[in-house]
């Protein structure tokens, strides 16, 4: 009946991510306790070799996600969910987003998986003496630029999913601080775009005579704990047709996935780290101090409070042995076997458990796209063996699950070995977690470090993205968020999961393997043009 009251008497605070494959919703209470969730599933297309989602399909994801929440509530408490307290949205960070000054979607959205900016990226991290990633938003914006790409004239707007959505809801052009680091270098004293390389690039680009400046098409910055606009009469209609939904809404500054996947596993303070690990996986290690070199493997971004962070974004991680499971649930299926995917997944994955240290001599790349780390603008998914391999299910899966975290260990040493960054552990979410126990054991391995999972951040961005959503409201004006979500989270059930030594030994082995089969994955790529 608490519940219940809360939803009926509007108080609950909603918290939505737009994942790569999933759209997610959360509604929280009074103590900040989850009271329903819905979903939505969807997926990205490469068209015309970009990888893209139509803007069409994420309103299409956002109210059907929506809905399934308001018959979640329906369902458990009996009540409609028609009145919100506060709401906050997020979305998977950079990618490039343009529009002409009456709102009009310049080109297909191209997202983080794209690595079609390597000319731009090495030209402006040479420029900025700082690294700048290919997804960033900045680096597709100079691609174009290189390219002569006609709509670069007509930009009036640049701005990232999380901010897209934002804006069309609240007709607020703003952005919380973690997502904007996705797009251009942070000034962190300031606490915003970094002015003096704002100004190089206008002068880099100068003589081409565009309209705009760079600061008149970047979106406003708003500090963690601001309210950052309403959702209004036009925005409650986008995100949920019936028109039940009473509004304004107060919103929270919209934030990319990194920054909810810190939140929902209170990752904030200086020297923690999470790993985020789903269709990409990103490890997020929060700095003391800035490192002593450029490395084109590390992006330098910000925790949604606005410290330093080191992130290392491996483009795939769980795409490949989802497709393997998918055909082993397929040849179940023709032996006329109905068995539901999530135990197919248990099944299979508990026996990566059971497999040689190193996988018994078998090597897979599950590239479904390019991959920066290793130097790959595209990707070709591989499974390779010896002949005289020890070709089991359990070494199977195992070297699956290896491979979606070797490129990920490959930004960890520059972090850890050539710039002495120290970390006491792991905090880690998505849905490589998911089957109890693996997760956690291969990651421990993959990372050497002890990995933390708490029960709250099975909820994953949404959970975070409804957190922030929830101290923007708070009372306590005073409160920093690092005390808040050790409030919080203080009485999580964690499970922690130490670095097993045979583990380590055979994931390290595995990675020799990997690292010398990279010309494997190059010939696939010259001869599967």
């Amino acid at each position: 009946m608490r519940e219940r009251s809360i939803i009926e008497n509007g108080q609950g605070i909603l918290g939505m991510e737009l994942g790569s494959t999933r759209i997610k919703a959360v509604l929280i209470g009074d103590e900040n306790r989850l009271l329903a969730s819905g979903g939505y599933d969807w997926e990205n297309s490469r068209i015309e070799g970009i990888w893209t989602y139509k803007l069409d399909d994420v309103w299409k994801g956002i109210t059907s996600c929506f809905a399934n929440l308001k018959n979640n509530v329906r369902s458990r408490y009996g009540v409609e969910l028609n009145s919100i307290a506060a709401a906050g949205f997020s979305a998977m960070m950079h990618g490039y987003l343009a529009f002409d000054a009456e709102g009009n979607l310049l080109t297909p959205f191209r997202t983080w998986r794209n690595n079609i900016t390597e000319e731009a990226s090495r030209e402006l991290t040479e420029l900025f003496r700082y690294p700048v990633p290919q997804r960033w938003s900045i680096a597709h914006l100079y691609q174009a630029i290189l390219n002569d790409e006609s709509h670069v004239k007509d930009i009036a707007y640049i701005t990232t999913l999380a901010g897209y959505v934002h804006w069309k809801l609240s007709s607020r052009k703003k952005i919380g601080i973690c997502d904007a680091s996705g797009m251009f270098p942070i000034d962190m004293r300031k606490q915003g775009f970094d002015r003096d390389k704002i100004e190089k690039f206008d002068k880099h680009i100068e003589a081409r005579n565009f309209p705009w400046k760079l600061s008149e098409i970047l979106p406003e910055i708003i500090g963690v704990g601001n309210e950052a606009g309403s959702v209004r009469e036009e925005g409650a209609r986008l995100l949920d047709p019936t028109h039940s939904l009473i509004h304004p809404i107060p919103l929270c500054p919209p934030e990319g996935d990194a920054g909810t996947g810190m939140i929902a596993t209170n990752s904030i303070r200086i020297r923690s780290g999470n790993v985020s690990a789903g269709t990409s996986v990103f490890a997020m290690l929060v700095l003391e101090k800035e490192p002593a070199k450029v490395h084109e493997e590390i992006d330098l971004v910000a925790t949604p409070d606005g410290k330093l962070v080191g992130m290392i974004h491996s483009n795939n991680c769980t795409s490949d042995y989802d497709a393997w499971i998918e055909l082993f649930g397929q040849v179940i299926k023709a032996f006329g076997v109905e068995v539901a995917t999530p135990k197919i997944y248990d099944t299979l994955l508990g026996m990566a458990l059971k497999g040689n240290p190193d996988c018994g001599g078998l090597l897979s790349y599950g590239y479904i796209s390019g991959e920066h780390l290793t130097g790959f603008q595209q990707g070709r998914p591989l499974f390779v063996r010896y002949p005289e391999s020890e070709f089991t299910i359990e070494n199977f899966i195992r070297t699956h699950l290896f491979s979606s975290l070797c490129a990920l260990r490959t930004g960890l040493d520059v972090l850890t070995q050539e710039e002495g960054i120290n970390i006491d552990e792991i905090r880690g979410h998505g849905g490589f977690f998911k089957t109890k126990e693996v997760g956690t054991r291969i990651m421990a391995a993959a990372t050497q470090k002890p990995v933390r999972l708490s029960s709250e951040a099975g909820e994953g961005g949404a959970w975070g993205m409804a957190l922030l959503a929830a101290y923007t409201r708070r009372a306590d004006r005073e409160q920093s968020l690092t005390n808040f979500l050790d409030t919080i989270l203080s009485n999580s059930a964690d499970e922690v999961v130490k670095p097993d030594p045979i583990d380590v030994e055979g994931f390290n082995l595995f990675l020799e393997r990997y690292r010398k089969g990279l010309a494997i994955e190059e010939a696939a790529l010259a001869t599967l043009s």
